[in-house]
């Protein structure tokens, strides 16, 4: 079993930069591809980044592309979420995601595990 612990989170202006953290516990992160997602209030969960085992290949959405960078450190088993231009319409909760994959793989079709979210906040 895996433990995701996402942090970082909080209130912020609109235009602050934010970097959250996402640090598994219990086994490595080395055979996992990783991802950033985030739920708005009534709204449906949305994929933001992904990265694979190597680190060497990433996606972002769209709606990320240009303000957000995902990034991982295998040897401290973390990920992160580089956020930075923020707007009002990032208000969340943002959760981590790691899924086990053969190969290096960005975006799985299915996670593992999931973090229990960090509330991101943004006021203009």
């Amino acid at each position: 079993q895996m433990q995701l612990v996402e942090a970082g989170g909080g209130s912020h202006q609109a235009g602050d930069s934010l970097t959250l953290s996402c640090k598994a516990y219990g086994q490595s992160l080395r055979s996992y591809a990783l991802g950033w997602f985030r739920q708005a209030p009534g709204g449906e969960r949305e994929f933001l980044s992904g990265i694979g085992r190597s680190g060497s290949h990433q996606s972002r959405a769209d709606s990320v592309k240009g303000r957000f960078t995902i990034a991982r450190n295998n040897a401290e088993n973390t990920a992160f979420l580089f956020m930075t231009s923020l707007k009002p319409e990032d208000t969340a909760v943002y959760y981590c995601a790691a899924s086990y994959t053969q190969y290096d793989e960005v975006v799985p079709a299915e996670y593992d595990y999931w973090g229990q979210g960090t509330q991101v906040t943004v006021s203009s």
